[in-house]
């Protein structure tokens, strides 16, 4: 529920567009040198994502992880379920492993079916560490498919960051219902939406878009190229603008990329997380930012709405 109501996720069935491998930056003084060379991205929905197995239970555990520390969404576990509570699909709502015990059992945490309604309401970009040594440019070539870029390892190894994207308002300030992108094939190299591989019906709107990056797989650089990533997969949705609606400024990762990858900070909401502490020491007020984007040139937005 949010204060324009519950968003509801679209059931009908549509076309995945095409996967990307994107290239890592050289690592910067004092961080670790990633074990991958590129990262290939890949279009999810919640149906394809079901077909895959052990995706939905690893991510789940990693998002009810990131819940439970407190300090980036602001979701908490409280009244949400318990350990051994319901699952949408039958799962055990485990933070981190799948085996209920004493500290689990008995508390709140986020569950597998409050996880699938949040995340995967809409559209979900994963990404998987690759080193292939072929030469690719910034967001070019076909990734693959997901199972073939994971080549037979755990999602623990392989899956290095996921996103999801969907309307940030509803009816006059969303994506119109069931308007989806087409898009050409990718010649290589491929064009972008700027391009022409974007066809939409109608006009898009603005979207909002949450990242993560599992624990052992931070200060790699994967959380910048995950937003460029996020700046071609975004138009390609049929959107025409983001807004973040709460990037705590405690998160000071997330506020150097989108300052660097061109986001206005359009606001600010003083206090607007009570967040836990990084020393464990109780929590504490913080304010967040508001960024917003827009896809398109500024004259697109002047042109009559059919």
């Amino acid at each position: 529920m949010s204060a324009y109501g519950t968003f509801t996720a679209t059931s009908t069935s549509v076309d995945l567009l095409p996967s990307t491998i994107w290239d890592l930056p050289q690592p910067v003084r004092d961080k670790p040198a990633s074990p991958f060379r590129r990262l290939a991205m890949h279009h999810l929905r919640l149906d394809r994502a079901r077909t895959l197995p052990d995706l939905l239970e690893y991510t789940h555990r990693v998002f009810a992880a990131e819940i439970e520390e407190g300090r980036t969404y602001p979701q908490e576990t409280d009244g949400l379920g318990r350990g051994s509570g319901s699952d949408s699909r039958g799962g055990d709502g485990m933070l981190s492993s799948g085996v209920e015990d004493a500290s689990t059992a008995d508390r709140e945490v986020y569950t597998r079916a409050a996880y699938e309604a949040y995340f995967w309401a809409g559209d979900v970009i994963v990404a998987i560490g690759t080193e292939d040594d072929a030469a690719h440019g910034e967001g070019t070539g076909r990734g693959g498919n997901v199972e073939a870029s994971r080549g037979g390892r755990s999602w623990e190894e392989a899956l290095v960051g996921f996103y999801y994207v969907k309307p940030n308002y509803p009816g006059r300030s969303s994506h119109p219902t069931g308007i989806r992108a087409t898009v050409s094939p990718l010649p290589t190299p491929p064009v972008t939406h700027a391009m022409g591989v974007l066809r939409t019906q109608r006009e898009g709107a603005i979207c909002n878009a949450g990242f993560l990056v599992p624990p052992p797989h931070r200060q790699f650089g994967y959380g910048m190229v995950l937003g460029k990533s996020y700046l071609h997969y975004a138009p390609l949705l049929g959107y025409k603008a983001s807004v973040f609606n709460l990037v705590y400024a405690s998160n000071t990762g997330s506020l150097r990329i989108w300052d660097s990858l061109g986001f206005t900070r359009a606001g600010l909401i003083p206090r607007a997380g009570r967040l836990r502490r990084a020393d464990g020491s109780g929590e504490e007020w913080v304010d967040s930012i508001i960024y917003y984007r827009s896809f398109v040139d500024e004259k697109e937005w002047t042109r009559p709405i059919e």
